[in-house]
């Protein structure tokens, strides 16, 4: 006998459901929350005695649980865990069926209800959101069934509710049918999440208002859809704000309005107005945008004009509380996103809570609101018995696409209606845009997997590479996912986004800049969403009490996908990362150019002008502000660009006196927005005004352009000289020839340095590399080349040896030569390495010639200094105030920085490569708070100069560590100084580092000047 009941494997849309889904929408009709604390128990398996649901059966025995919420969440584990997986299943593909394991929770609670409540009409009780498929009674009635995660239910209560004491009861089943349509890359968290409701219908009640909008041309429309019985007309709609005030006799009356004077919505000036619809027995207040949104060509335009996304990919995920939405937390997500020149959203894969899209249509955030479907789990079986293509299960996605509508049809902010995601293609993805279609010919439909372009509106793509971007772009690419040269035709002629591009897994992504110029130069791109907005880490805790965020695997699951869940554009804990300080430049509003003794200010923005924007300019001389003011641009129009004069203060530079020379441009909010204060700063541009001398100028000792030919000389010369035991220059201490101290404090090094610690980019396996010529490029479909973390580990970059061949010494220099190589390899590097007397300082040349042979990418090519672990600061001049790689430093500017070491890296869920600054031109080295040691850059003979690492622990110990909990503890501070760094690339989920930026093996010279504090 099976443990799970028929209703759980059903392949049916729910039952006893209202027959007709109907808008989220803002009422004055009486409503009872019913959040709060529920009785509660956990069955191992979904059939189980359904007495409970009596009001006369005691649950005085259960346990308690808040609603809404995750039973698997903050309980210590006794209501079994959460799983994490991508893309398969957690439990066996053998459609409809699941599991007779199938945790199931029981929930109950009881509440009053006064007469005129129940007198007043009909009563719907609604559940906004509930994993997965679940069972409801009222008063020991059964009401009816619920399926799909994300939509809402509605069931009609009346003649069940009761005056006085009722008692609802609700049995949830973690896995169902519906499980196999909600496979979306993030963690299974069975329960009642979103909130529960009795909502009071009375007679005369509006059952639905759909205020459609529209603007073009400057002109302003209102489509109203007004459905309710007869009882409830007369029907008023206000919108006091523009003078509208209309009653409709009937419901034959409700038509078309023309709007004067309305301003329209838009992303950038979330303009909306107050409507106000009353019927006899109910009234309904609903904000309203007037925009359109229509497809010319291969154009996607908002209000007449082209359509730009710079957009993510959001997952509704908290660390404590999972799905369960918070307003506050949420309004300071999207307020997040718009400080970072985020302006669009797709829900993935399912749609949001509704209030998130009040606070979109509020903020102003455009939105592609996406379906509650993924299959993905049934790709790795070739598709064969997806449900997307299964007659059976037309009827379930017609009510998926159908709830969405609904729910969601009156925001300004949802321009695409998306299907859902990765769930291959069929007939039943056809339908769902029919019926769409049908329904709301004034949003494009969108769907990735229609690669044929047979049944959406755009052309959609995820993690296509720079070339095919562009040949996309150029109209030249050979669609290679088209199978007839009929259906490329009709996908050229659809306008293009990326639905999902740039991995933003750990350290990364990189490339954003290369992506943005294409959307800049092709008008037929229309930008994209990264993959993704957050870290969809769990607040867990060690056995010793130590906070951490856990991933997959963390839980003990069978099956799981590790911290593939870790791959957002803030942590966890809502801290930014890197990778989105670089996107907000990326996607600037503003861009700028100087020429001579002008500036011209490029807007890109949609349709808003420059009026809410100071822009201002300061002049820096080696890191210090010398000047600066205002720039007087005025009318700057969406899309225009003014050419404004420099002030004579910010142009006039003596070149002679040797100094760097930049001057820095911002825009900044004139006054506060809703997301940000007064003196925001959109967007920032720096250009050189004088380049620095050649060489910098110690404290004690001027290094010219010569100083490495005279420390070949001096080394030639230590040759034959027999090493003393104790050696002093500048602040160097040598004991027989190695470098034991700098300026009094114990130091080890330079030591070779090869490897970093592997980046999430790093460490999993690419279908979307670039081959080692940069010549051509291995598409999605290619062929999988190995994670980089494997051919590292496998070429021993992370276990070198070293073999000392001379050390050498006079009473000026060092030299040191040496052959560094793992065990096993024939490959290796030579170093010299030389110090060289400058007066009271110490000249530092480090050459790294790689021998032949090397097959692969590297990492790093640098030293590693290993100082006291009680340095704890650093001041630099060079590139900041954030990290920079080769492929990610759109953000990174020129100036004077200062942090502590701790605020010089990210911490990472899974520890990793962190903290590179580019282009150093000095350093200065705190220990203890005290300044201790200078160390000045050298460019090299092609006048390249080094980065810098400071860290507290090595690449080797970040690497071998699964989580910041697991990392030792620290010894030593880790100073590294790098020649080059690979760049970030995508390839966790995408492609490799572009061939330009990839780290190949070759000679560099690292030089630098070292003083005493």
């Amino acid at each position: 006998m099976s443990l799970t009941p028929a209703y759980v494997t059903d392949i049916v849309p729910g039952s006893g459901r209202r027959s007709k889904a109907r808008s989220w929408l803002h009422s004055d009709a009486p409503r009872i929350d019913l959040s709060g604390e529920w009785a509660f128990r956990l069955l191992p398996h979904a059939s189980g005695e359904e007495g409970f649901a009596d009001p006369v059966v005691s649950v005085e025995g259960w346990e308690s649980i808040e609603v809404p919420s995750h039973w698997v969440l903050g309980h210590d584990g006794r209501y079994g865990s959460p799983i994490y997986t991508n893309v398969q299943y957690p439990f066996p593909v053998d459609p409809p069926f699941v599991p007779d394991e199938n945790p199931t929770g029981d929930h109950r609670r009881d509440f009053e209800v006064d007469a005129a409540f129940v007198a007043a009409g009909r009563q719907l009780l609604r559940f906004d959101g509930v994993e997965s498929t679940y069972r409801v009674w009222l008063n020991g009635v059964e009401v009816g069934v619920g399926a799909g995660s994300r939509l809402a239910q509605e069931f009609d209560v009346t003649g069940i509710l009761r005056p006085g004491v009722n008692t609802v009861a609700v049995r949830v089943h973690q896995w169902s049918v519906a499980s196999y349509l909600e496979d979306q890359d993030q963690w299974w968290l069975p329960g009642i999440f979103r909130e529960v409701t009795v909502l009071s219908r009375p007679v005369g009640a509006l059952d639905d208002v759909w205020l459609r909008t529209g603007w073009t041309a400057g002109r302003a429309t209102l489509d109203p859809e007004i459905t309710a019985d007869d009882a409830a007309f007369p029907v008023r709609l206000r919108i006091a704000e523009l003078g509208v005030d209309v009653t409709w006799a009937s419901p034959s009356d409700v038509v078309p309005l023309d709007v004067e004077d309305a301003e329209p919505w838009s992303a950038e000036s979330p303009r909306l107005y107050e409507a106000v619809v009353s019927s006899t027995g109910e009234t309904v207040t609903q904000r309203v945008g007037f925009r359109t949104v229509r497809i010319e060509g291969d154009l996607l335009l908002a209000n007449d004009r082209r359509l730009v996304f710079h957009g993510m990919n959001r997952h509704e995920a908290h660390p404590d509380r999972g799905r369960v939405f918070d307003e506050e937390h949420a309004r300071a997500d999207l307020a997040l996103m718009k400080r970072h020149n985020v302006n669009a959203i797709r829900t993935s894969h399912y749609p949001p809570h509704p209030r998130l899209l009040d606070l979109a249509d509020e903020l102003g955030l455009w939105v592609v609101l996406e379906c509650d479907l993924e299959t993905h789990g049934f790709e790795a079986g070739g598709w064969v018995g997806n449900p997307s293509d299964d007659p059976r299960f037309r009827d379930v996605y017609l009510d998926r696409i159908e709830r969405t509508v609904e729910r969601d049809k009156n925001h300004a902010s949802i321009v695409l209606w998306s299907l859902g995601n990765e769930a291959g293609t069929g007939d039943n993805l056809a339908a769902m845009a029919a019926w769409v279609h049908d329904r709301d010919a004034s949003r494009p439909v969108h769907y990735e997997g229609d690669y044929t372009g047979r049944y959406t509106d755009v052309y959609s793509r995820m993690y296509s590479s720079v070339p095919e971007t562009e040949s996309i772009g150029q109209d030249s690419e050979e669609l290679l996912m088209a199978a007839t040269a009929a259906e490329s035709a009709r996908l050229r002629t659809k306008p293009f986004l990326l639905c999902e591009y740039a991995h933003a897994m750990g350290n990364g992504p990189g490339a954003l800049d290369q992506y943005e110029d294409l959307v800049d130069r092709y008008p037929r791109l229309h930008g994209g969403f990264v993959w993704e907005w957050r870290d969809h880490g769990i607040r867990s805790r060690t056995a010793s009490g130590e906070a951490f965020f856990a991933y997959g695997g963390d839980f003990g699951e069978v099956v799981h996908d590790g911290n593939f869940v870790m791959d957002g554009m803030i942590l966890s804990d809502d801290t930014p990362t890197p990778g989105l300080i670089e996107y907000a430049a990326v996607a600037a509003p503003f861009r700028f150019s100087v020429d001579g003794s002008s500036v011209t200010a490029t807007s890109r923005r949609h349709s808003q002008a420059a009026d809410d924007v100071e822009f201002v300019w300061r002049v820096e001389r080696d890191g210090v502000e010398t000047a600066c003011g205002s720039l007087a641009v005025a009318d700057l129009a969406a899309g225009a660009s003014v050419a404004v004069p420099l002030p004579e203060t910010a142009v006039s530079t003596d070149a002679s006196a040797g100094s760097e020379t930049w001057l820095t441009l911002e825009a900044r909010l004139r006054e506060a927005a809703a997301w940000a204060p007064a003196g925001h700063v959109l967007a920032a541009g720096q250009a050189r005004l004088a380049a620095a001398r050649p060489a910098p100028v110690p404290r004690r000792a001027v290094v010219t352009a010569g100083a490495a030919s005279a420390a070949t000389a001096v080394a030639t010369s230590a040759a034959t000289a027999v090493v003393p035991e104790s050696l002093d220059l500048g602040p160097a201490h040598f004991d027989h020839g190695r470098l034991t101290a700098l300026a009094g404090r114990p130091v080890d090094g330079p030591a070779l340095s090869l490897f970093r610690a592997p980046t999430d980019n790093d460490s999993l396996t690419s279908r979307g590399s670039y081959d080692i010529a940069g010549t051509t490029v291995n598409r999605g479909e290619g062929v999988e080349a190995p994670p980089l973390s494997e051919v590292w580990r496998a070429a021993g970059l992370d276990r070198l040896t070293t073999r000392v061949l001379s050390v050498a010494a006079s009473d000026d220099a060092v030299v040191t030569l040496a052959r560094h190589a793992a065990a096993g390899s024939r490959d290796r590097v030579t170093s010299e390495t030389t110090w060289q007397r400058l007066g009271d300082d110490v000249l530092l040349t480090v050459t790294l010639i790689p021998s032949s042979g090397w097959d692969l990418i590297l990492p790093r090519i640098g030293v590693r200094f290993d100082l006291p672990a009680t340095v704890d600061r650093a001041s630099w001049f060079g590139t900041g105030p954030g990290e920079s790689y080769p492929d990610s430093r759109r953000a990174a500017r020129v100036g004077r920085f200062d942090a502590g070491v701790d605020e010089l890296s990210v911490d990472y869920a899974r520890p990793q490569e962190t903290g590179h600054r580019s282009d150093l031109r000095t350093l200065d080295l705190a220990d203890g708070g005290a300044p201790w040691v200078r160390l000045d850059a050298l460019p090299d003979t092609a006048g390249r100069l080094p980065g810098f690492t400071l860290s507290r622990h090595t690449a080797e110990e970040l690497d071998a560590a699964q989580h910041p909990h697991e990392l030792p503890a620290s010894t030593a501070t880790h100073l590294y100084f790098d020649a080059a760094q690979n760049g970030l690339g995508s390839r966790a989920c995408g492609v490799d580092v572009w061939p330009e930026f990839a780290l190949r093996p070759e000679a560099r010279t690292l030089r630098f000047v070292v003083s005493a504090a």
